[in-house]
């Protein structure tokens, strides 16, 4: 089968998670720091504290932000249901915007309504590694107190507005799952400008502890510690860092090949009527996290149809994004969000990897191309 998604790994990261382990320091330590002094680096920012998902860096970024019960939180529905679960972890209501038909972003416009006195802040997600305007919603929400939270979990090397994708942010959080460009397996970073939020972050992983075990390791004489208030175990591990270290030194090529592929796609879909495809938005570049196509209202098969004639082909497809109120914890609502419905019943995901062949990518849209050409057939009487 084509894998809709699949690592780019080799033997320099399977080098570096050696010579960490033969290190005899795997847990949270001198590998962990430096990773995160280059991802500062490479975003533009000057603090950034490696975490153990990116679930956990939208944990913290609101419990910083000082979101908790009574506080709304402003989120996109058409998200991993992630986004929408860490509001709910800080006793926080999450409130539910429509989405952008082009980006499968929130915008400005679709924010507004949804502000209320209660809200403390809004999860501006990037889509698929599409960039959303952060620009925009921050002209927005600044002047009310709100804090813009930048869900980049797909969009480490895309780019908005001349810089990378959350550099702009008061917090952004990104994710190094393997769907990802950059993985570490597992792992997650937030990113900020203000110090003293990066030292309460870096407690708050770590039990609440005022000073770090790797830093209490290299002290000269016995440490006390002290727990200053309640945290939480979400480290990264050395391992995990000295692989992300060698993908970090990868990524511009990733997104590169990422970018050719996707317009490959483009130029080969651009035929087919009615077809919605994912694109650079006008005031950035994605790094095409994901590859997805929305279906005409006119399709001659539904989306899971197509995902079924897919894998007879040997082509995995997946859904499109989800809808996090049309699952069970956040069901029951009465909503209008046509969009991010649409978007979630009429997409489908494409394989987008960076050693896919142009053989394998053509076999992907062949696939599209017949079944759209069923709609050419006469039916049957």
């Amino acid at each position: 089968m084509i894998p809709v998604m699949r690592p780019w790994l080799g033997p320099e990261e399977a080098q570096a998670a050696t010579d960490a382990i033969a290190s005899g320091w795997v847990a949270q330590g001198p590998r962990v720091e430096e990773f995160e002094q280059a991802f500062a680096r490479a975003i533009g920012v000057p603090q950034a504290v490696a975490l153990s998902s990116c679930t956990a860096a939208l944990h913290l970024a609101l419990i910083v932000a000082g979101a908790g019960p009574g506080d709304e939180v402003v989120v996109p529905s058409l998200s991993f249901i992630a986004t929408t679960n860490a509001v709910r972890y800080v006793g926080a209501q999450p409130v539910f915007a429509e989405v952008d038909l082009a980006t499968q972003n929130l915008s400005p416009q679709t924010v507004q309504a949804c502000l209320s006195e209660r809200t403390r802040a809004v999860i501006l997600v990037d889509q698929a590694g599409v960039p959303a305007d952060l620009d925009a919603m921050r002209a927005l929400c600044d002047p009310l107190g709100v804090i813009v939270i930048e869900d980049a979990a797909c969009a480490a090397g895309a780019v908005h507005r001349g810089r990378p994708a959350g550099a702009g942010a008061e917090l952004a959080a990104f994710s190094f799952h393997p769907r990802k460009l950059l993985t570490t397996g597992e792992g997650g970073m937030v990113t900020t400008w203000d110090a003293g939020i990066a030292a309460r972050l870096r407690r708050l992983r770590e039990h609440g502890m005022e000073m770090s075990a790797a830093a209490r390791h290299r002290s000269q004489q016995p440490v006390i510690e002290r727990y200053l208030e309640v945290g939480f175990n979400f480290r990264m591990t050395d391992i995990q860092a000295a692989v992300g270290l060698v993908q970090l030194g990868k990524l511009p090529e990733m997104v590169a090949r990422r970018r050719a592929l996707a317009q490959r796609y483009q130029e080969r879909l651009c035929g087919l009527p009615g077809l919605l495809m994912a694109d650079d938005p006008p005031y950035g570049l994605a790094n095409y996290q994901g590859f997805w196509v929305l279906l005409p209202d006119d399709f001659p098969i539904g989306r899971d149809d197509l995902m079924r004639i897919a894998a007879q082909a040997g082509v995995s497809m997946r859904r499109g994004i989800m809808a996090a109120h049309l699952e069970p914890p956040y069901a029951g609502r009465t909503l209008s969000l046509p969009v991010t419905e649409r978007l979630t019943t009429r997409s489908v995901i494409l394989p987008l990897f960076h050693e896919m062949t142009a053989a394998e990518q053509d076999l992907v849209v062949s696939v599209v191309a017949e079944a759209d050409r069923r709609k050419e057939q006469p039916a049957l009487l």
